[in-house]
């Protein structure tokens, strides 16, 4: 299953599943994410601080004076992916996204040859797939976008996206939480909160493995749910 498991200095790991970027990796990736956090919480593998899950690689960092990369090593040696559930840990959601705060629709249409209109239908009846979260926090990357709204990224990124913004580039969707640089196609907004750090246990709403929609709303419903 795994391409390589490599040690990062002395207090890490790199769970390597290979270069490509797909969903049937992805979800390894997950299952492995998801059953670590399950064994660190049941106290089998004391003296991990955190499990990073990307693409295609899970980075684990260890506290050297309470576990060894050995004893890490023979553990991760010894899963069966073939026993491990996605499906339990991953959630369904609907997010609102409104269309009219859009920034790049115009320049879309005339790269896709098709009108805003189709455009926006396909993105709504996509079933997006959270690949993982990060860049800043609960930033989601998801796919797999319909291949006929693959864009690259913007020839020159903006230095102010607006939070909720939901942006495009080749297979990929994500949501800005926060305000912040970008060169993401912007497609439109959502007013939903993607990280709440007042909750502790689990701050981002999305995680890795979760299954997303988008509903569309109004300028006016979007201003509604914004300020609830």
């Amino acid at each position: 299953m795994f391409k390589k498991l490599n040690n990062i200095g002395d207090c890490g790991i790199a769970c390597d599943f290979g270069d490509e970027v797909n969903r049937e990796i992805n979800t390894n990736v997950i299952k492995l994410f998801h059953h670590v956090r399950k064994e660190v919480l049941k106290g089998n593998l004391n003296g991990i601080l955190n499990y990073t899950p990307s693409y295609n690689k899970l980075i684990i960092n260890f506290d050297l004076k309470k576990i060894n990369s050995s004893k890490i090593i023979n553990f991760l040696e010894s899963v069966d992916f073939s026993k491990l559930n996605l499906s339990q840990n991953s959630k369904k959601w609907t997010i609102p996204v409104c269309y009219e705060f859009e920034m790049d629709l115009e320049n879309m249409s005339k790269k896709l040859k098709m009108s805003k209109g189709e455009i926006i239908n396909i993105h709504l009846n996509t079933d997006f797939f959270v690949y993982m979260v990060g860049f800043i926090p609960g930033h989601p990357f998801m796919g797999d976008l319909n291949s006929k709204l693959f864009l690259n990224r913007l020839k020159t990124p903006r230095v102010k996206i607006p939070p909720g913004s939901v942006g495009i580039v080749e297979k990929f969707c994500n949501i800005y939480p926060y305000e912040s640089p970008g060169g993401w196609n912007i497609i439109g907004r959502t007013p939903t909160k993607l990280f709440n750090k007042q909750n502790e246990t689990n701050p981002c709403l999305l995680s890795p493995g979760d299954l997303v929609k988008f509903k569309l709303i109004s300028k006016e419903e979007f201003k509604i749910l914004a300020n609830e």
